[in-house]
């Protein structure tokens, strides 16, 4: 028959963002919400359809290099002067030509800043 696995530890997971076809690896902070039961988010459990907390760095780091947009970040009074990377001419079309197509809402900001997502394969 089938065989069933139990993972004892898991602290980081390959996760996707689907509307823009990537995926980075990163870590899992906590179990938020789980419509079955209570008990899972208490001990932590990770089941299908759960919502937990990751890390949205990775996934941050890549919006601002694709888009050219800083995204997630608190705006502050003081605007430090980054250093600007210098590009090339062809990957700088290119990232101002994403630029169009780069509305970041409210809310998908807040969720850099947050980091909610949900499990939707089961965990191995």
């Amino acid at each position: 028959g089938n065989k069933k696995f139990r993972a004892l530890r898991l602290d980081t997971g390959n996760f996707a963002w689907a509307s823009e076809g990537t995926t980075r690896k990163t870590r899992v902070m906590d179990v938020v919400y789980n419509a079955s039961n209570n008990e899972l988010v208490r001990t932590k459990t990770l089941v299908k359809n759960c919502i937990i907390q990751i890390d949205a760095t990775p996934f941050r780091q890549w919006y601002e290099a694709h888009y050219g947009v800083t995204a997630g970040r608190k705006k502050r009074t003081e605007e430090k002067a980054e250093e600007e990377v210098k590009k090339s001419n062809h990957v700088q079309r290119k990232i101002d030509g994403r630029k169009g197509e780069s509305k970041i809402g409210q809310l998908l900001d807040d969720q850099f800043n947050t980091g909610l997502c949900t499990l939707v394969s089961l965990p191995d």
